[in-house]
């Protein structure tokens, strides 16, 4: 399916979507070691804990909306709200304010309103596109944002620590740019008989919150979905760590190392430098590989894909703290890459295969808890290094991930039982 075939909306978002990434990956991948220096590494954990929580409450009631109230109406307003909160940042950290309590509360309401845009824009995939084109429009979004982690931390490497209240103030304009673009340049893809119920649906605040609550409990109960998130969480604790982990452990271990000499010019990497370089890394693979591996990886029982995903997320995170050396460091990050393209597509594909079409909103809304729970509980790695080290803190890592795949197992047994009972 060609991207000039698809529906406005969806063209529109990836256009739109690509700058707000591209600003989100100039700040982001940095604020692990923005707290950590400013607060202390354990207290830095807990405040990541902390703007997690808020996030998760806001991922489901993005999903309940998404359903309720229309996707396009969730896109605009998260657009904006993460915009307004991305310029409240740049004030806390301005010429004329430094305050890194508001950084941080600036950054959770940012997070909180990242978490509301989500499900609305996975379910309007599954709203226009046919079943058997979702990987391939899932997967030419992923590159999108893949393409925006190549360039954006080589840039914010040094924005962000030389420049930070432009860059935040930047990245919040255009926040706002991309949401009034979605207003004004798509049109709603909520089915019509969601429409209906939306436009008959009741005011009572009250009631929604108790039919919410009634709603995500179905969803609960529906075993392979709940092993899909169970596993996604677990594994979450590996690649989230992209973001908080790796960049301090490589800040802690390399100060300043010699690369080698080339036209007789010393070359050489720091710490944040170096984490830079990997997150680029990380973004090139995925965009000239992603096809590459997608279509490899169909060739084979999807199972088996999510193990292996699993399996090599493990591999990383036991080479990493194997070694202060670059170089292996660069071998590290492309097995964690690997690891991710096995699945790309496939896990967005999964969860709309489960979801019950008036229920879009709010399965791809549960799912996203993988990511919201995943990192709402992965800052405790911080705490958790100074009571036992890095080594064993990577080891614990890896013992998570291998266990997810195995519940990746469990999950699609009890997928096919469910389908031979819908067959018989």
């Amino acid at each position: 399916m060609r991207i000039r075939d698809w529906d406005r909306s969806l063209q529109v978002r990836l256009f739109g979507e690509f700058f707000s990434n591209l600003s989100f990956w100039m700040v982001f991948p940095f604020l692990a070691i923005y707290f950590a220096d400013e607060f202390g590494t354990s207290m830095a954990g807990v405040l990541l804990v902390a703007s997690q929580v808020f996030s998760v409450g806001a991922n489901l009631v993005g999903g309940y909306c998404a359903d309720r109230f229309g996707r396009r109406t969730m896109l605009f307003f998260s657009a904006i709200a993460e915009g307004v909160a991305f310029i409240l940042f740049a004030f806390a950290n301005s010429p004329w304010l430094d305050s890194p309590m508001l950084s941080f509360v600036a950054f959770t309401i940012a997070g909180m309103a990242g978490s509301l845009y989500h499900p609305a824009s996975q379910a309007i995939v599954a709203d226009v596109v046919p079943e058997k084109d979702r990987s391939t429009v899932f997967s030419v979004f992923y590159t999108s944002i893949n393409i925006s982690v190549v360039i954006g931390p080589i840039v914010g490497a040094v924005l962000f620590f030389n420049h930070r209240f432009i860059l935040l103030l930047v990245s919040g304009i255009i926040f706002c740019i991309v949401g009034l673009a979605i207003r004004f340049l798509t049109e709603e893809t909520l089915p019509d008989d969601m429409k209906a119920k939306m436009a008959s649906g009741s005011n009572n605040w009250t009631q929604v919150i108790v039919t919410q609550v009634k709603t995500y409990g179905l969803i609960v109960k529906d075993k392979v979905f709940f092993l899909f998130v169970i596993a996604g969480i677990l594994l979450g604790q590996t690649y989230m760590q992209l973001d908080m982990l790796i960049p301090v452990y490589m800040k802690e271990v390399i100060d300043k190392q010699v690369l080698g000499t080339l036209f007789n010019r010393e070359w050489s990497v720091t710490g944040e430098g170096s984490f830079g370089i990997l997150l680029s890394e990380n973004g090139l693979l995925v965009v000239l590989f992603t096809v590459i591996v997608t279509r490899w990886m169909t060739k084979y029982p999807e199972k088996w894909v999510f193990f292996l995903s699993s399996f090599l997320y493990a591999v990383a995170m036991i080479i990493f703290p194997m070694t202060a050396n670059f170089w292996v460091f660069l071998i590290a990050m492309a097995i964690f890459t690997l690891g991710e393209l096995a699945t790309v597509g496939l896990q967005e594909s999964f969860v709309s295969k489960l979801a019950p079409d008036d229920m879009r909103g709010q399965y791809f809304a549960a799912a996203s808890l993988r990511y919201t729970i995943g990192r709402t509980i992965a800052p405790l790695v911080f705490p958790l290094v100074a009571w036992i080290g890095f080594t064993w803190t990577f080891a614990i890592l890896a013992a998570l991930a291998l266990l997810s795949g195995f519940i990746y197992l469990l999950m699609f047994k009890e997928y096919n039982k469910r389908k031979k009972e819908i067959a018989g």
